[in-house]
């Protein structure tokens, strides 16, 4: 979450003429994540979360995220759910705009994870995974594998610090393509799942927020995200694997959904695929973010650390033990 679009006043006296629900007093902007507009909205009795969204969602693709978070809140999911407007639709302009208004989940994040956490975010992983079977809706990832060479030629390497990865980003690209594997069992995943994303209540999974980057990709891909996002301790500057986190999240994945060998074998190169996705948009980010918006701007440093530590990884064994 981010703010990019500054909204004033007026701005909430309008939402307040477009919802039948409580009247919002108050607003304060959410400077966490990168994608998005966002803010914390308030009226006498309740919170919600309002979102502008910005450059990088497609407005055709907006309907995809309220209907699958409605549908997961209606499979017993705990994630915000999409408010209707006066005319029915999930949608608004606001400045130009598309935005929506979603519940406000209680909880918050953590700065860090234990093993028995990561095990709870396998089972609500596969809990959503299994949900979604059901549900009729599509979207391509936009930022699958296939689509990462024009994020890397878009890339500015004008900083010193990082204008020697190009080459290193084009090689490894090229082979985690050649080796991608094939006819995974697939269906709709969160697809960023951070930790910033996923909430905590008295030391218990609370539920999952930002549903933006969701689509239809492999599962296994979903675990390979989560491994790069939330198994990995920092020391210092350094970012090193915790396998003991890794074992408790596929375990409380299987506790719900069994995974199979071939998903297991290809574990190795989706996890490669999710290092280099994320290295490549922070990389765009650092390179391409305003300094003026109110924003934390990640370090893409960290996800070439861990694409490295894949690199020198090869079997599902390698991640357990």
């Amino acid at each position: 979450m981010a703010v990019y679009t500054k909204i004033n006043k007026k701005d909430i006296l309008f939402i307040n003429s477009k919802f039948d629900d409580e009247k919002i007093v108050s607003f304060q902007g959410i400077k966490k994540g990168i994608e998005n507009t966002n803010y914390l909205i308030k009226s006498k009795n309740k919170k919600f979360i309002l979102t502008i969204f910005e450059k990088r969602v497609l407005n055709k693709e907006i309907p995809f995220f309220m209907k699958l978070m409605e549908s997961l809140n209606n499979s017993k999911i705990k994630c915000p759910k999409p408010l209707r407007n006066k005319d029915k639709n999930y949608l608004i302009k606001l400045k130009n705009k598309t935005a929506c208004i979603v519940s406000f989940l209680e909880g918050k994040d953590k700065i860090k994870l234990s093993a028995k956490n990561c095990f709870e975010v396998g089972k609500i992983i596969a809990c959503i995974h299994n949900a979604t079977k059901n549900i009729k809706l599509y979207r391509k990832n936009s930022m699958g594998i296939k689509n990462l060479n024009p994020l890397l030629k878009s890339i500015k390497f004008k900083s010193k610090k990082f204008s020697n990865l190009e080459k290193f980003l084009i090689n490894n690209l090229k082979d985690i393509k050649k080796n991608w594997p094939k006819n995974l069992p697939n269906g709709i995943i969160h697809g960023d799942l951070f930790i910033d994303n996923i909430f905590f209540n008295r030391n218990k999974l609370s539920g999952i927020i930002d549903f933006y980057f969701a689509a239809n990709d492999y599962f296994m891909y979903e675990i390979a995200i989560c491994i790069n996002a939330l198994c990995f301790d920092r020391k210092n500057s350094k970012f090193e694997i915790n396998k003991k986190k890794v074992k408790s999240l596929i375990e409380g994945y299987e506790n719900i959904k069994k995974i199979s060998l071939r998903e297991k074998n290809s574990l190795n190169i989706l996890c490669r695929g999710a290092a280099i996705r994320y290295l490549l948009t922070r990389l765009y980010d650092y390179s391409n973010t305003p300094r003026t918006a109110l924003i934390q701007i990640k370090d893409p440093n960290e996800y070439y650390q861990k694409l490295i530590t894949h690199n020198n990884l090869n079997s599902y064994k390698d991640y357990l033990i």
